[in-house]
């Protein structure tokens, strides 16, 4: 297949679909090599980096979705009848960074890890579409595991989770410290 051809194929897969689309799922499809879609993938991405054009094609980890440009934001916004605005809180991100850094993660985990209840947060988190359940732990109670979404990646405008920054040894040690400090104070206080 012509590159002109499976570039075609990519943009009509990827427009029908209105979804993340596998780099296999595509390859497989077209009868072609991954490679072959990856350079395809790449020479598309070029054809949408025109300031001209409305949308773009996103990487998510090994999958491709067209995607409206961020700073067309607005006048979607104008149009769409469910604004998909939220506002993440304190208690939200610190449980996102927890399920992003830890994942596949349980809630009780979670919670270990925070020290207090994340049912709230966790349950938004899940309504906001940037974590899912990913199955059940082996384990008695079979508790559901957590991870993040393809949403989450967009969100935070990273390709994939090796993308996440890394937390500096300093601030380890600082988090240790300060965990020791509460289970101290909580253990004084009774609790």
């Amino acid at each position: 297949m012509e590159i002109r051809e499976l570039k075609a194929v990519i943009e009509g897969v990827l427009f029908a679909t209105g979804d993340a689309v596998s780099i296999e799922k595509l390859a497989e499809i077209t009868d072609c090599e991954k490679e072959e879609i990856i350079n395809a993938s790449e020479e598309l991405a070029k054809d949408y980096g025109d300031p001209e054009r409305g949308i773009e094609l996103v990487h998510v980890e090994d999958k491709l979705q067209l995607c409206t440009k961020t700073e067309l934001y607005p006048y979607l916004q104008k149009v769409a009848k469910n604004k998909r605005e939220y506002q993440l809180t304190d208690v939200q991100l610190e449980t996102l960074s927890i399920v992003a850094y830890k994942q596949p993660v349980t809630k009780l985990q979670v919670e270990n890890i925070r020290g207090v209840n994340s049912d709230h947060a966790v349950n938004r988190l899940v309504e906001y579409g940037l974590i899912k359940e990913l199955g059940r732990l082996d384990a008695p109670g079979r508790p559901l595991l957590f991870g993040t979404t393809d949403d989450f990646l967009r969100a935070f405008g990273v390709d994939s989770l090796d993308d996440l920054p890394e937390i500096a040894p300093e601030h380890v040690e600082e988090f240790r410290e300060e965990a020791e400090e509460e289970v101290e104070e909580k253990l004084n206080l009774g609790i």
